[in-house]
C-alpha cells in the first residue's frame, strides 16, 4: 500500500523558517525524481522544488535561493528547507514523485500534505 505522510508544517512568522519532511512507504520513490508541490487557497499546485535521484536539484523562481531540498534513498524520506519565508509562500504542501504518481484505476496519488502558515 502506498503511503506518503508529509509532516512539519505550522504557522511562522516572516522572515522565520521550517523544516519539512515527506516519509514514503517502501521504496515508493526509489530511482524517481522526488519533489515538493505547493497549494495555496484558490490556487492549483504547483511544484517548489525537486531532486532527481542523482540529485539534479530544480527549483521555482520564486523559492531559489531560500528553500534548499534534499533526500535520504536509505529513509525513503525528502525534506524542505524553507527560510526567509514570506506570507505568500502560505500553502498546504505536498510530497510527490515529478511527474506524481500514478497508479491506473486509481489516479493520481496525494497524501494529506502539511500547511504552512505565514504570518505578516
Amino acid at each position: 500500500q502506498v503511503q506518503v505522510v508529509e509532516s512539519g508544517g505550522g504557522l511562522v512568522q516572516a522572515g522565520g523558517s521550517l523544516r519539512l519532511s515527506c516519509a514514503a512507504s517502501g521504496s515508493i520513490f526509489s530511482g524517481k525524481t522526488m519533489a515538493w508541490y505547493g497549494q495555496a487557497p484558490g490556487k492549483p499546485r504547483d511544484l517548489v522544488a525537486s531532486i532527481a535521484s542523482g540529485g539534479r536539484l530544480n527549483y521555482a523562481d520564486s523559492v531559489k535561493g531560500r528553500f534548499t531540498i534534499s533526500r535520504d534513498n536509505a529513509k525513503n524520506t525528502v525534506y524542505l528547507q524553507m527560510n526567509s519565508l514570506k506570507p505568500e509562500d502560505t500553502a498546504v504542501y505536498y510530497c510527490n514523485a515529478d511527474p506524481p504518481l500514478f497508479f491506473p484505476g486509481r489516479g493520481t496519488y496525494w497524501g494529506q500534505g502539511t500547511q504552512v502558515t505565514v504570518s505578516s
